[in-house]
């Protein structure tokens, strides 16, 4: 289980996260919506033990979410975060080698699925091949809790296609749990379980997307709207 309780995070003068608490059960695929400087990457930074709340608790089973919570977290940031100089295949290695549960079966499957070249460098890569490898290396790892900060950002509508499926593909609901962020609701929608929502560091809604659907009979983005509205 994933806790957050009364956490706030303030970076200077700005306050990115205002007294917020929730708790994810495992099991799930959960979506963190809101507009730009929200404060959902500032979220997932402090579960995945990047960063430290100003105040407040974040809990992974229990445990402080710091560095060493990187056993049970996989964390794929927005920001590429790679040496350009290895090839597909050199930077798949160093994963193998730097996490213990990364499963080398699984990220060959995925090259092979996404339709990568393993021996092309990662300069070399279009933005879309970059975001593939991004899916890649952070799915491979059978880490308990995967953490995707805007996965199909910028990429294009066959690429974020592609991303998706292989989110469906090669994720073990019944040993993970996922939480994403992300501004393409339409492609997501169909994959998610609970939304939680936020505006200006504080938590507006948690409901169940079914709940969304079959009450307001309006689709994710719109109930995003209308709530952001009232």
């Amino acid at each position: 289980m994933i806790q957050l309780e009364h956490v706030s995070k303030r970076y200077l003068t700005k306050k990115a996260l205002k007294d917020i608490s929730f708790q994810i059960e495992p099991g799930h695929i959960i979506g963190l919506i809101g507009s730009n400087g929200s404060g959902k990457s500032t979220t997932l930074k402090l579960i995945s033990g990047l960063i430290r709340p100003t105040k407040g608790l974040v809990l992974v089973d229990g445990q402080i979410a710091d560095r060493r919570i990187c056993t049970k977290v996989a964390y794929l940031s927005e920001l590429d975060s790679y040496y350009s100089f290895f090839t597909v295949k050199q930077t798949v290695d160093f994963y193998n080698q730097t996490f213990s549960d990364f499963n080398r079966e699984k990220a060959e499957d995925m090259l092979d699925f996404l339709k990568l070249d393993r021996d092309q460098k990662v300069k070399n890569l279009s933005k879309g091949n970059r975001g593939r490898l991004k899916i890649v290396v952070t799915l491979a790892r059978n880490a308990p809790y995967i953490l995707m900060d805007e996965p199909l950002s910028g990429l294009d509508p066959l690429v974020r296609q592609s991303i998706v499926r292989s989110l469906i593909s090669f994720i073990d609901l019944e040993k993970q749990t996922v939480i994403l962020t992300t501004h393409e609701l339409q492609e997501i929608e169909p994959l998610l379980d609970t939304v939680i929502l936020i505006r200006n560091g504080e938590i507006l809604d948690t409901r169940r997307v079914e709940d969304i659907r079959s009450r307001e009979n309006i689709s994710l983005t719109d109930w995003m709207v209308k709530a952001y509205e009232q």
